[in-house]
């Protein structure tokens, strides 16, 4: 999915389909017209893309020009059609075949048979890569069609919205995004995020994405992913974010039909935090919080003291390397809330109490997202 202007696309078809259109249109009109020199007349701006590639299928003689007329503002057309650039070739006794990119209504198509009535033409002919037959309105024939699709705003191969998307190479059309809930579960080492995630992702039904869970599966797999970031991790080095971050969106992707995640142990560190929120933007979704559990440190080393006595964690029974975590935390992660807090998306919730009293915390701010 994509994002232009304030609205969002998703892949409809696929550079390689297209393509194989192409080819097919070109062989075809080569095919009724190897006797003669036909003059192509592309229709600007659309169907620049869609011309050279065709042209370049055609292997017989042709010439080419070009017309620009325009008849859409933004994604619908405004049903007039007003012609720009005329051209100045003498077509008298010519094949003309016009090479346009979509025929919806059929309006720019009748200016077109209008424009030409006059040139004492031998013939005037039309392709087009893409028809929509279900609005066609008009009598006039298409003969050569590359693909029919259903009334949809597409973009891409030419085609823009508001000047954007002709750059893609595949064709998207217009889509509603998926509402979805996406909450950062923050808080430094032994706060309950996990306990409370596993309680929130039943409740909300949302998956919960765990950066050591993730890692850990990777690792144990041995993914692409997870060879390379062992090799970091064995030479005593930090795991680099584009990493960390492919790895993210790889388990955000094999979840495609969630309502929404819970992030835990992710983002760290700004860059990853903007890394995210583009990812998400590229889903049509965005973090619509993130729900910090705010405890006293000292205790947070009781219960980390607490929990080593069963967790079997060496890092879990020492106090100074207790210490060091929170230090790392609050030079490196804390400054999130920073982050956060500028967009108006930091909600910090008291981590004190039982697990179902820091529940009901946690889903007032929730709910009220």
């Amino acid at each position: 999915m994509i994002k232009l202007h304030d609205k969002y696309f998703e892949q409809y078809i696929s550079e390689e389909k297209i393509r194989e259109a192409v080819i097919s249109l070109a062989k075809q009109v080569e095919e009724d017209h190897k006797d003669e020199t036909p003059l192509f007349i592309g229709i600007l701006n659309g169907c620049f893309l869609f011309v050279a590639d065709f042209i370049r299928e055609y292997s017989a003689p042709c010439e080419i020009s070009f017309l620009k007329l325009a008849s859409y503002h933004g994604t619908s057309s405004t049903g007039k059609v007003k012609q720009l650039v005329g051209i100045n070739e003498d077509l008298t006794g010519r094949t003309v075949i016009i090479l346009e990119d979509i025929i919806d209504t059929g309006n720019t198509l009748e200016e077109l048979h209008r424009i030409f009535a006059d040139k004492n033409l031998k013939e005037l002919k039309t392709a087009t890569l893409f028809l929509k037959p279900d609005v066609y309105q008009k009598d006039l024939p298409v003969d050569y069609v590359g693909m029919e699709i259903p009334d949809d705003f597409i973009v891409g191969y030419g085609l823009d919205y508001d000047g954007l998307g002709r750059n893609l190479a595949s064709i998207y059309k217009l889509t509603t995004p998926r509402k979805m809930t996406n909450i950062v579960l923050f808080g430094p080492p032994g706060a309950g995020k996990g306990t409370q995630a596993e309680i929130l992702k039943d409740k909300y039904n949302l998956v919960h994405i765990s950066t050591g869970d993730v890692f850990r599966y990777n690792i144990k797999n041995e993914t692409e992913l997870g060879k390379l970031a062992k090799t970091y991790m064995d030479d005593g080095n930090l795991v680099p974010d584009e990493v960390t971050i492919s790895m993210l969106e790889a388990e955000v992707n094999k979840n495609a039909e969630a309502q929404g995640f819970i992030f835990d142990g992710f983002p760290r560190t700004e860059s990853q935090a903007v890394a995210l929120d583009k990812f998400l933007e590229t889903k049509g979704s965005q973090i619509n919080g993130m729900v910090a559990l705010e405890v006293p440190e000292d205790l947070l080393v009781d219960r980390i003291l607490e929990r080593g006595k069963t967790s079997g964690r060496t890092d879990d029974q020492d106090v100074s390397k207790i210490k060091n975590r929170f230090e790392e935390y609050n030079t490196k992660t804390a400054v999130l809330k920073d982050y956060y807090d500028a967009k108006d998306e930091y909600y910090g919730v008291d981590g004190v109490g039982s697990i179902e009293d820091i529940t009901g915390r946690l889903s007032n701010v929730i709910d009220s997202l």
